[in-house]
């Protein structure tokens, strides 16, 4: 394709390339080109006098031909609009009940080259295990697969154990906080999202599950990462805390829609001094109020007091729903 551009010695390409984009005319639905030591730049109109003279003296305005860019396809190109999905390692997941949900599908197959399997949710997290149905709408025929975040790597089924990579930032946030002394009580670990970062930067991290699903995966994943120091329990972690009264440095309490039932456990494992994680789901008219309430009674039964240190709103939920972390000194 023939059009406008700007020669010039490659050595002046670039403070001519930052002027042309100034000026709002560089094309860049072409290719800049070299040859012979000169730079060639297309612009989408010629140059006046004036805005020549501003370029050195040794460049020039001339026509030549240019390659276009090819256009990289996106989701909305080929569906028309942006669809809700994530993707865990190689299995992108989305609403089974999503408008054209198998078009849907289909495209984030062809776009997304490390995808492999595209599953449809047909249930909410649900039952004592905190798991999804699905179903297989595009490419293999499958659940597992191996998801990658932060250098740990976690192998899952994510109709037999819930996984969000959602929560990476905030999972972040919390290894942040951790110290090399530490004790960690990880009380709702699932295949160790927290508990695995964590141990690599403390002294030990308890780690426990009422799902054997996921206690087998958190098993794997702690060989898988080559941790040392994460002792795996299988149970109902209000009955595991009897066995670790005021050890734990930090609790992590990420169960966020019934985490209030376990606070006594939560109080019972946390040293003087130390931290609760305490994840909730609340109406945006109540977001941490009533929750440190619960908190506060929980410890005032046992004759301990509690600090507030930083409450903050993880993400939206629902409508008018949200996903918050409360984080508390128990004295």
């Amino acid at each position: 394709m023939k059009c406008p551009c700007i020669a010039i010695p490659k050595k002046k390409g670039e403070p001519a390339r930052k002027f042309l984009m100034e000026l709002d005319i560089l094309d860049k639905s072409l290719k800049i080109s070299s040859e012979d030591g000169e730079l060639y730049i297309p612009i989408e109109r010629e140059l006046t006098p004036e805005e020549l003279d501003e370029l050195p003296e040794d460049a020039k305005q001339i026509e030549r031909e240019f390659e276009s860019h090819e256009k990289i396809l996106t989701l909305e190109d080929i569906l028309g609009f942006t669809p809700g999905y994530e993707i865990i390692g190689d299995i992108a997941l989305i609403e089974a009940d999503e408008p054209e949900a198998q078009k849907i599908a289909d495209a984030l197959l062809k776009l997304h080259k490390n995808v492999n399997t595209v599953l449809g949710a047909v249930s909410a997290v649900e039952g004592e295990f905190r798991t999804r149905r699905f179903k297989v709408l595009a490419g293999e025929e499958r659940t597992e697969t191996i998801h990658k975040d932060h250098g740990c790597k976690y192998k899952v089924d994510l109709a037999r154990a819930y996984f969000t990579p959602r929560l990476s930032t905030e999972r972040q946030r919390i290894v942040s906080q951790i110290s090399e002394n530490d004790v960690v009580f990880d009380m709702f670990a699932g295949v160790g999202p927290y508990s695995i970062p964590i141990a690599k930067k403390c002294k030990k991290v308890i780690a426990m599950d009422k799902n054997p699903d996921a206690i087998n995966f958190l098993k794997e994943n702690v060989k898988f990462n080559s941790i040392g120091n994460i002792k795996v329990i299988e149970g109902d972690a209000n009955e595991i805390a009897r066995n670790f009264k005021g050890i734990a440095d930090h609790v992590i309490m990420n169960l966020p829609h019934s985490a209030d039932a376990f606070l006594d456990a939560a109080i019972y494992v946390t040293a003087p001094q130390g931290i609760i994680h305490y994840y909730g789901m609340t109406h945006e008219d109540d977001l941490f109020d009533s929750s440190i309430g619960l908190i506060e009674a929980a410890a005032k039964k046992v004759g301990r007091s509690v600090e507030v240190v930083e409450c903050r709103t993880v993400r939206s939920y629902a409508p008018h729903q949200y996903n918050v972390c409360i984080e508390v000194r128990i004295n």
